[in-house]
């Protein structure tokens, strides 16, 4: 568990926002047919948190140089983010409905492709690879001397790809101290749950004897989420010092009750009554502190 003081007031902005966010999300994927809701879900949190708040990053200026990277390596989440980059401005809702997914001017996909999306780091989807990035980038950073940070972001169902494990290896042995993990750890992937699939715990255990430094959260409270992003030290590349990794623990649909772990809800669209039930939902488990 993280102690940390933080802004009641930046919390509840954000929790708000989160709420928002989680609305406009749903809306989008009933109107381009097709997303991955239950992991989407899960990740709002610290998403709503890494871009309205914690990274240094303009949305006018989605390729300035000195912006923190995100890299979101469980990429078939990646309508959380253009919800996100719609909310912040960067495209309006309308224009990624009518250029998702089509024939001959796609632009948005549920696998995010950073060609055609400038506010994407990486292009990811196939999962196992985004770590694998994230690490040359905090290693880039060293190289230019350069203080902005690298995140990343991954499924705990991904974290059965050897590729992480690679990865997480060599940050700790480089030290990389500007590298910051997250795994949005929502216990289910598509054929079910990962400790019948493939155990990881303990976890922490297992990362810190890989170098890191790791911190356990509830990955669904914001107080939590921002007191975890608070007590990050300031990005220094040439410092060596242990990677972080966040151990975000949520839940697969959060927000909407019949989605909440059901790996049914891995992947698909959502009909109109669906769509109807869910905003119910995520209006009566709105927080309101």
């Amino acid at each position: 568990m993280v102690t940390y003081p933080v802004d009641m007031e930046l919390v509840k902005e954000l929790e708000e926002k989160a709420y928002q966010i989680r609305r406009d999300l749903l809306q989008f994927i009933y109107r381009i047919g097709m997303g991955h809701l239950g992991g989407e879900l899960s990740l709002v949190e610290m998403a709503v948190a890494l871009y309205y708040h914690y990274m240094n990053y303009d949305p006018k200026n989605p390729k300035w140089e000195d912006r923190d990277r995100l890299v979101l390596s469980k990429g078939h989440c990646g309508e959380t983010l253009y919800t996100i980059f719609a909310d912040l401005g960067m495209y309006t809702m309308d224009y990624m409905v009518e250029h998702f997914e089509t024939l001959d001017t796609a632009k948005f996909g549920m696998h995010p492709n950073r060609k055609y999306v400038p506010a994407i780091e990486v292009s990811a989807g196939s999962l196992g690879h985004g770590f694998s990035i994230a690490l040359g980038l905090a290693l880039g950073a060293r190289k230019q001397k350069k203080n902005w940070r690298t995140f990343v972001i991954v499924g705990d169902g991904e974290l059965d790809e050897g590729t992480n494990w690679e990865a997480i290896m060599s940050a700790g042995h480089f030290q990389l101290g500007n590298l910051v993990a997250i795994v949005d750890k929502n216990q289910l992937q598509m054929t079910g749950p990962t400790s019948q699939i493939l155990n990881l715990d303990p976890l922490d255990e297992k990362l810190r004897a890989f170098g890191w430094d790791v911190m356990e959260i509830d990955g669904n409270d914001m107080y939590a989420v921002c007191a975890a992003l608070e007590s990050l030290p300031p990005s220094d590349p040439l410092s060596r010092r242990k990677p972080i990794f966040i151990i975000s623990n949520t839940v697969k649909g959060k927000g909407v009750d019949f989605m909440e772990n059901n790996p049914n809800w891995h992947g698909g669209g959502i009909a109109k009554d669906e769509l109807e039930r869910a905003l119910l939902s995520v209006e009566k488990n709105r927080r309101v502190r």
